[in-house]
């Protein structure tokens, strides 16, 4: 674990920090938001903001792809889960996200067969070993997870299992944030972009951002030596740019091969996201060349009978997902964060993922909110 250790070296960590605080301008504001649900668990994780100067706020965004699925994607998954003849499979995170009236932890309670995986090829052994059942797959992550998802759909049709089906839910991050920087109501300065969807799409998709909002951008990596770099590189930034700091794993225009399966298999459309809305083009839908493994249009569409089962969404009046998402409040805002909602008892799904802000604050956190 030597190479690991070398980036959480407590002496290399106070040296940066301390370039940090030497580099600030002592009479401005940094407004800077994460937009990856790793780097806010690993900020908390290693209690970073307490070693940054008071003119450095980070701002947890929308970077955690369970908390970002919307009530109509849950409640539509616990539809089809009570369809006769259906396994639905999903990672573990989703089963306790609340939907409207529901959870797939409940609905599996009551007896429908869900069932935990850890990739989408778990999914489609289920899918061999159960020839006569329909096998469901919950398909949900930004760029990071849609390229084994479309692979799993690629392999399916190979095979003619025909009993398999992907749910998708898959969002795409450089059109969300284009959204953040329309919204007046949300102060960021630069961003940190997330290194686990930038191995997929590379550098480029970002640019847009530097270009046409003047905003400074790092790509970062998950360990503290990483984010605290990635903030000095966006300090030192004279003119707005998109930097790689990630540079042992990210290439500057990502990896063809996984962003080949995703446009093969996948296409653009409009999406709504927890708490942002609906928002154009930054979802994945399941091309029609592969309809028959479109869940959506095989056991939602009228004419299969499955709209009858579906509820009307509504949000959680008592949850401040939506706002956290965005940048506007902290989990302390909340009235329900550690007291009716806990992991044990989530009210939202940003409590429910491992990645989710109000699950960072819960586990590591400490109300600062005034202070900062």
């Amino acid at each position: 674990m030597r190479y690991v250790d070398e980036f959480r070296n407590r002496r290399l960590i106070d040296k940066v920090a301390q370039e940090i605080r030497c580099a600030v301008d002592p009479d401005r504001v940094y407004n800077i938001m994460e937009v990856c649900g790793t780097h806010t668990m690993s900020i908390f994780r290693f209690g970073l903001r307490d070693i940054l100067p008071k003119s450095i706020k980070l701002i947890s965004g929308p970077g955690c792809p369970v908390c970002v699925t919307p009530n109509e994607f849950i409640d539509k998954a616990i539809a089809i889960a009570n369809m006769k003849g259906v396994i639905i499979a999903t990672f573990g995170d989703m089963l306790k996200v609340p939907g409207s009236r529901s959870s797939l932890e409940k609905e599996k309670a009551k007896g429908c067969d869900i069932r935990i995986v850890y990739s989408s090829l778990d999914a489609l052994q289920i899918a061999r070993k159960n020839p006569n059942k329909r096998i469901v797959f919950l398909g949900i992550g930004f760029e990071t997870t849609a390229p084994t998802v479309a692979q799993s759909i690629l392999i399916a049709k190979k095979e003619r299992l025909n009993n398999y089906s992907v749910l998708s839910g898959h969002k795409t991050m450089p059109e969300v944030m284009e959204a953040l920087v329309h919204d007046k109501l949300i102060k960021v300065d630069a961003f940190l972009l997330p290194g686990h969807v930038s191995a997929i799409i590379g550098m480029h998709p970002y640019e847009f951002l530097s270009k046409s909002y003047k905003k400074s951008c790092v790509i970062s990596g998950f360990e503290p030596i990483d984010i605290l770099q990635s903030i000095l590189m966006i300090i030192k930034q004279v003119k707005p740019k998109v930097e790689i700091q990630y540079g042992r794993i990210i290439e500057k225009s990502g990896n063809p091969l996984a962003k080949k399966s995703i446009n093969k298999v996948f296409e653009r459309c409009l999406s709504v996201w927890r708490g942002i809305g609906r928002v154009r083009k930054s979802g994945l839908k399941i091309r029609r060349s592969y309809k028959e493994f479109d869940a959506d249009y095989r056991h939602c569409e009228p004419a299969k009978g499955g709209r009858s089962n579906l509820v009307d969404s509504k949000d959680n009046i008592r949850c401040f997902c939506g706002y956290i998402l965005k940048g506007l409040k902290t989990p302390y805002d909340c009235p329900s964060f550690a007291k009716a909602c806990t992991p044990e008892n989530p009210i939202g799904a940003c409590m429910v993922s491992s990645e989710g802000t109000c699950a960072a604050n819960y586990k590591y956190g400490k109300d600062t909110t005034h202070s900062r």
